[in-house]
Parts: structure tokens; sequence; C-alpha cells
């Protein structure tokens, strides 16, 4: 009976599944069921003890709400001030590093790579004391070196993005540098080689061999920076609380956690994180279908 049992476990047409068990497992009970439940609490009133099914009214209700169009608004400028910058200086630095122009490599990797290992906590917190609204900050230090008057940085719109996308850029720049690294190490020198013996300049090898062949490393970066910039939460709260003042800052997530966290109002905040995975899918989606990737995959 054990021969027979390890035999039908090292079958060739079972041991696919076998290997895939663990991963199928934990997709399940750590994506599956949670967004299952996610759906069906969406539809339901939840109060401590209390459970009615109420069908669309939370989804009517969050069409209606000012406060959520607010937060997806924040959250879309978020993605985009992030996208403007953790794609372009990332491959920059990618570039030039994996060039021979720039010495002591190791060191600037270390360098750029450090803050992603720092606490968001920690980051946040001295981030919060930067750009405090005291005179002795050392934002305002830099106003006041500069000739203007000491701004309440995180308390005003514009200053508190400027805030915000720098400690991202901080952050992630160094992680989205070692993606590109990653995919031109992958490029054949021997397309360079030829190309400087067609007589192309760096722009062209640029632009013609570099740009075109990490094309597949750009768009896995940019997909996970729509994901990264629409899930902000952590940031604004280490920063300014949950949005700030007058929600200046408020993202999608940050509205699930004061509705269904704050307010205990979990039926709300469902239907806030299934909309949130709407946005998510829908804008994913048709960047890869204007890249032209979903066509490349069907094919």
């Amino acid at each position: 009976m054990k021969k027979g049992l390890w035999g039908f476990v090292y079958d060739w047409r079972i041991a696919p599944y076998v290997f895939v068990l663990p991963f199928i497992l934990s997709f399940s009970i750590f994506w599956i069921y949670p967004l299952a439940s996610a759906v069906r609490m969406s539809f339901q009133n939840i109060l401590p003890g209390q459970v009615s099914w109420i069908g669309l009214k939370n989804y009517q209700n969050l069409f209606k709400d000012v406060t959520f169009f607010i937060a997806v608004g924040n959250s879309f400028l978020y993605t985009a001030l992030t996208i403007l910058f953790l794609i372009p200086f990332p491959l920059l630095y990618a570039v030039l590093l994996d060039s021979h122009y720039v010495k002591a490599k190791g060191l600037f990797k270390a360098l750029l790579y450090v803050p992603a290992l720092t606490s968001v906590v920690v980051s946040g917190i001295i981030f919060r004391l930067g750009f405090s609204e005291m005179p002795n900050s050392v934002a305002n230090q830099v106003l006041a070196w500069a000739g203007h008057a000491p701004l309440r940085w995180l308390g005003l719109k514009g200053p508190a993005f400027f805030a915000l996308t720098l400690i991202c850029c901080w952050r992630w720049t160094g992680v989205n540098m070692l993606y590109f690294l990653s995919g031109l190490k992958a490029i054949d020198p021997q397309l360079y080689e030829s190309a400087e013996i067609d007589g192309a300049g760096r722009a062209q090898k640029l632009f013609f061999i570099t740009l075109p062949l990490l094309r597949p490393t750009i768009i896995y970066v940019l997909t996970i920076s729509v994901y990264a910039g629409l899930a902000m939460f952590l940031e604004v709260y280490m920063l300014m609380g949950n949005g700030g003042a007058k929600n200046i800052a408020l993202t999608i997530v940050g509205y699930l956690y004061r509705r269904g966290i704050e307010r205990n109002q979990i039926g709300y905040a469902s239907a806030i994180g299934i909309a949130l995975l709407v946005i998510a899918l829908a804008i994913n989606t048709a960047q890869l279908a204007l890249t032209g990737t979903l066509k490349q995959r069907k094919d």
C-alpha cells in the first residue's frame, strides 16, 4: 500500500500538480478566500453581532460619496507623480552604472538601495520632522536660505504631495534601478559592438537597442508602480495622519481604513476595496493593451 501511494505521487502525470499544490493552497487561502469574503461583505451591513444583507446599497452610497472621489483623485495624482520620477531616473542610473564611465559601482548600488531597507515608520518620522511647519525644520531652513518664508509643508496640498513624492523616490529608486540593471544584463553585448561597427553613437544605441530590449522590464516596473501608487497608505499616515487636514492627501486605502477600522463600517470598507481592485485592474489592463503586451500574449 505504501509503495502504491509513493508510486502515485511520483507518477509523471501527477508530479506537476504536486509541485504546484503549495502555491495553489497559499493563493487560495491568502488571496481567493479574502477576495471572496470582501465581495460578500460589500453587500452586507456588518455591525458587532449583527450582519444583514443590503444588496447594492454600499455601492450606491459609494458613487454618491464626495470623499471617496477625493481619495481617488489623490491616489491618481500620487501614482502619476511617482511614475513620472520612478521610471526615467532609475533607468538613467541603471544605464550609467552598467557603463564604464562610473567607478565604485557597488558603492552607488548600495547607497541607492539602502533606503528600501529602512522601515516606513522610521523614514516617515524622519521626513515628518524634516518637513515640519516649524521655522527650524530642514525644509523651512532651505526656504529661508533661498529668501522664502516658512511653509506649512504638510498642511497644503502642493507641498504635501512634494514631500510624499520625495519620500517615495528616496525609498524606491534603488529598487527600480536594480530591475533595470537586471534587464540590461540580459542584453547581448555583441549588439552594441555591431552598432559601433556600423557607426552608431551613444544616443542611437540607447534609443535603438537599450530601450527596445528593456521594454518588458519597463512594462513590469510600470505595472508594479501603478499598483504601489494606488495602494499607498502608510507614508501618508506617518507624515500627516490619515489624509491630513481637509483630506488633502487622503488615498483610497486611507479611506478604506477610515471607514472600516476607525468607524467600524466593514461592509462599506469592503465596497471601497472592491472598487480599488476594479480601478487597479482597469488601469493595468489598459496600459498592457496600449503597450501591446496583451496582443503579444494572445498571439
